[in-house]
């Protein structure tokens, strides 16, 4: 199967492929240091926005009962 890297857009392939889904060692490095130096971020909200989202989750579970 055919995939296309992620960080260099090169075409690769899945089998047989140790980096996979990236080509190679060296795109795989370059991701990780985006992970790393937090270039890449999961959204989470503000502290109220989740708090929210707590008490929502825990009023499901307690209304179960």
């Amino acid at each position: 199967m055919q995939i296309i890297c992620p960080v260099c857009k090169k075409k690769t392939t899945w089998e047989e492929n140790p980096w996979r889904p990236f080509c190679s060692e060296r795109c795989k490095l370059i991701d990780l240091g985006k992970w790393a130096s937090e270039e890449y971020k999961i959204h989470v909200g503000d502290k109220e926005e989740r708090e929210e989202k707590e008490k929502k989750i825990m009023d499901s579970r307690y209304s179960e009962i």
